[in-house]
C-alpha cells in the first residue's frame, strides 16, 4: 500500500507541471472544438530547436564520457528498440483485422523514439533535481535507427514471402541470403534503409547538434540561446501534440479496434522493458536512476518526427491511420503521461 500511495502520489504532482498541463490544454481545447493553430513551419521550428539542443547537450557530456558507461546503454536501447518491433509486430499481426504491414509499420513507430516525449522526461527531472547523464540525448538514435530498421526490413521479408507464394501456388520461399526461392531481398536493403533515417530531419538535426557539441565548443550559444528557451518551446511543442492527438483519435475508428488496446498498453509494456535495460546498466555501470527513468522514457514513447516519413516512403503499402493515428493519437499522450510511474519506480528502486 505504501508503495502504491507513493506511485500515485509522484504521478497527480507530475499531472500538474507545465509540461504534462500544456498536453492535457491541448488536448481539452480540440475537444471543445478550439479554433487555436499553430503554423506548421512555427511547429518545425520548435522541434529543430529542441532537437538540436538535446543533441548539442549530448555532444558536448560524450565529451567527458568514459565510452564503457556510454557503450552499455546504448547498447541496451537498441537491443530494446529491436525486442518492441519484433514483439509488437508479431502481437498486432494476430489480431483480428490487422495486416502484417500495417502490424510492423506501428510496431515500428512504437520501437523508435519521440524526441518531444524525451524532451518532456528530462523537463520533469530537471524540475525535480533528479540527475541523469548528459549522454542520455546521444542514445536516441541507437534505438530509433535500430527499430526502424528492423521494422521495415521485417516489414517487406513478409511482403516478398506473400508475392513469392502467391506467384508459386503456396510452395515458394524467400531467404535473406539468396536461398530457394525467387525474390531474395536485395544486397543493399538494410544499407538504404539505414541511410534513409539518418537523412531524415530529425535524426540530421540530432546527429547534428551532437557533432557540434562534441567536435566544436559551442558552450556559449547553448548557455544563452537553447537553454534558456528549451522550457517555453517545449510547452508550446506539448499543446500542439495535445490538440495533435485528439484530432488523431478520429481516426483510429477507420481501422481495427485493435490499435486502441495497442495503444493505451503498448507504452507500459515497453517502458518496462526500456527499465530493465536501465537496470541492467545500473548493476553494470552505476547507470544513474535519471539515465534509467529517460531510457524508460524513450522505450515508452512513439516516434512522431523521423519514424512518419520514413516509414511512409519505405513501406507505401501500409496505412498510415492505423501507425499514425495509434502513434500520435493514443501512444503519445499514454508515454508522456506515463513518466511520472518510471520516476517513481526509479526512486523506490534505486533512489533518487
Amino acid at each position: 500500500m505504501e508503495l502504491a500511495a507513493h506511485i500515485a502520489g509522484t504521478i497527480i504532482a507530475q499531472l500538474q507541471t507545465p509540461t504534462l498541463a500544456f498536453l492535457i490544454g491541448g488536448m481539452v481545447l480540440s475537444a471543445m472544438g478550439s479554433k487555436l493553430e499553430v503554423p506548421e513551419p512555427v511547429y518545425k521550428f520548435i522541434v529543430l530547436l529542441l532537437l538540436l539542443k538535446v543533441g548539442i547537450s549530448a555532444g558536448m557530456s560524450v565529451r567527458e564520457a568514459n565510452l564503457v558507461e556510454l557503450a552499455v546503454p546504448a547498447l541496451g536501447a537498441a537491443l530494446v528498440g529491436v525486442a518492441i518491433v519484433v514483439l509488437g509486430g508479431r502481437t498486432l499481426a494476430r489480431m483480428r483485422g490487422v495486416s502484417r504491414m500495417d502490424a510492423m509499420a506501428t510496431a515500428g513507430l512504437f520501437g523508435a523514439v519521440s524526441a518531444s516525449t524525451l524532451a518532456a522526461g528530462m523537463a520533469m527531472l530537471d524540475d525535480a533535481g533528479v540527475a541523469y547523464e548528459g549522454f542520455i540525448g546521444a542514445l536516441y538514435p541507437f534505438m530509433d535507427i535500430a527499430a526502424l530498421v528492423t521494422a521495415i526490413v521485417l516489414a517487406r521479408l513478409a511482403a516478398e514471402r506473400k508475392r513469392a507464394v502467391v506467384a508459386q501456388g503456396g510452395a515458394a520461399t524467400v531467404t535473406l541470403g539468396g536461398g530457394t526461392g525467387p525474390g531474395p531481398v536485395e544486397p543493399g536493403l538494410i544499407r538504404g534503409i539505414m541511410g534513409d533515417t539518418v537523412r531524415s530531419a530529425a535524426i540530421s538535426a540530432l546527429l547534428l547538434g551532437l557533432g557540434l557539441g562534441l567536435l566544436a565548443r559551442p558552450d556559449s550559444v547553448y548557455q544563452s540561446f537553447y537553454e534558456p528557451l528549451f522550457r517555453g518551446l517545449l510547452s508550446i511543442l506539448m499543446l500542439i501534440m495535445g490538440m495533435e492527438a485528439w484530432a488523431r483519435l478520429s481516426e483510429l475508428r477507420k481501422v481495427a479496434h485493435a490499435y486502441v488496446l495497442y495503444g493505451l498498453t503498448a507504452p507500459f509494456v515497453h517502458g518496462m522493458m526500456g527499465f530493465a535495460a536501465g537496470l541492467a546498466a545500473h548493476e553494470l555501470t552505476g547507470f544513474s536512476a535519471g539515465g534509467v527513468v529517460l531510457l524508460s522514457v524513450m522505450a515508452a514513447s512513439s516516434s512522431d518526427i523521423s519514424g512518419p516519413p520514413t516509414l511512409r516512403a519505405a513501406l507505401p503499402e501500409a496505412n498510415p491511420s492505423a501507425y499514425v493515428g495509434t502513434s500520435t493519437g493514443i501512444g503519445t499522450p499514454v508515454a508522456i503521461l506515463s513518466i511520472p510511474v518510471w520516476m517513481a519506480l526509479a526512486d523506490v528502486l534505486i533512489g533518487f
